[in-house]
C-alpha cells in the first residue's frame, strides 16, 4: 500500500525541512508547495515541489488533492522583507480553503505563543488566522511556538555572530525579560505528533529552559569561550546599533515592533514544556560553529520574486 501524502509549505525552509524529514522519517509521503525549490537539498530527490501560488486557486486546490495533512509553516516574519502581514493573513486564507477544497483530513498550523499579547501586525496577523483555521471545518492543531533554535535558526544564531564579530555587545534594557528555547527538530517532531491525532487542539512549542536575556548573552559568550564586552543600553540606542549593523551587512537584524515584543515577556509558554533539548547542552556539541555564518533574513526569504504576493516563507 502507498504511504499517506502530507503537504508541507516550505519543505526547504528553515523549519519546513524538519517537517519534512520528521515524516519521511514516519513512513509518510511528502510534497511541498514552496516558490524557493532547492534542487542540492538532500531531501529534494523525495519530495515533489509545486509552487505556492496563492493567485492560482484551481492549482492550490489540485496540490492538496488527496492529502492526509497540510502542514503550514508560510508567514513573513516583518513587512519589509516579503510581503505585508495583511497580505500574508490574505495568502493562508486562501491556502486554508484550498485544502478544504482539497478534501485534506487535517491542517497542523504554526502559530506563536501568547498571539493575543501583542497588539502589533505580526500578532494580530497569527491570531486572526487560528481563527480562521478553528472556522475552517477541518480537523486541526494550532501548534504555538516560543523561541525557535537550532541549525540555520536565526536569533540565537546571530546573536553568537555579533558577540563573535563586536567587541562590545549592548544588551538592549535591563535584559530580565525571559526567552524559552525550543529546539526546531523537538519543535518539527511535536507539529509531527500533532498531525497524526484527530482531536482538535491548540498547544504550546516550548522548551524546557527559560532565561532572561541576559542570561542567554552570557550563556552564549562563554559557551563560545568569548571575551566580547557586554553592556547595557537604552532600547533605542541598541536600535540604532541594530539598524546600522543591518546596513552594513545588507539585511534586517531586529526591528523595533520585535524589540518591544521581546522586552515584554511574551517568548514564553504558560504550559508545560514539550521540547526535551536544553539549550545549553546543545552548544556544548555546537559551540564551534553557532554563530560563524550569518544568516541572513534577506537571503533566506527575500530572493526578488516577480510578484510578491508568490512569495513563501
Amino acid at each position: 500500500m502507498n504511504p499517506p501524502i502530507d503537504v508541507v509549505t516550505g519543505a526547504f525552509s528553515y523549519s519546513g525541512r524538519f517537517v519534512a524529514a520528521e515524516l519521511l522519517e514516519r513512513g509518510r509521503g511528502v510534497r511541498t508547495l514552496t516558490n524557493h525549490p532547492n534542487a542540492r537539498d538532500p531531501l529534494a530527490a523525495r519530495i515533489p515541489t509545486q509552487p505556492l501560488d496563492f493567485e492560482d486557486s484551481a492549482s492550490l486546490v489540485s496540490a492538496l488533492a488527496g492529502a492526509d495533512t497540510l502542514y503550514n509553516t508560510y508567514w513573513v516574519r516583518a513587512p519589509r522583507v516579503g510581503v505585508p502581514h495583511t497580505i500574508a493573513v490574505d495568502n493562508t486564507k486562501r491556502l486554508i480553503e484550498a485544502a478544504r477544497r482539497g478534501g485534506v483530513r487535517r491542517i497542523v498550523h504554526t502559530s506563536i505563543a501568547n498571539p493575543t499579547a501583542s497588539r502589533l501586525s505580526y500578532y494580530r496577523g497569527k491570531a486572526e488566522l487560528e481563527e480562521a483555521v478553528r472556522s475552517s471545518g477541518l480537523s486541526y492543531a494550532i501548534v504555538r511556538p516560543t523561541l525557535l533554535f537550532g541549525e540555520g535558526d536565526v536569533l540565537i544564531n546571530n546573536i553568537a555572530w555579533l558577540l563573535r564579530h563586536l567587541p562590545v555587545f549592548g544588551i538592549p534594557g535591563d535584559g530580565q525579560y525571559r526567552l524559552q528555547p525550543m529546539h526546531v527538530r523537538d519543535h518539527a517532531a511535536l507539529l509531527v505528533e500533532t498531525g497524526l491525532q484527530t482531536s482538535d487542539q491548540i498547544v504550546d512549542s516550548a522548551g524546557p529552559d527559560i532565561f532572561t536575556f541576559e542570561e542567554l548573552v552570557h550563556l552564549l559568550r562563554r559557551a563560545m569561550g568569548l571575551h566580547t564586552v557586554v553592556l547595557h543600553m537604552p532600547a533605542s540606542v541598541a536600535m540604532v546599533g541594530a539598524t546600522v549593523a543591518g546596513r552594513l551587512i545588507g539585511d534586517m537584524l531586529l526591528t523595533r515592533d520585535e524589540l518591544d515584543d521581546l522586552m515584554r515577556d511574551i517568548l514564553i509558554s504558560h504550559e508545560p514544556p514539550r521540547g526535551r533539548t536544553h539549550l545549553s547542552d546543545w552548544l556544548r556539541t555546537n559551540a564551534d560553529t553557532v554563530g560563524r555564518v550569518y544568516a541572513s533574513e534577506v537571503a533566506r526569504h527575500y530572493r526578488r520574486p516577480t510578484n510578491p504576493v508568490k512569495e513563501a516563507a
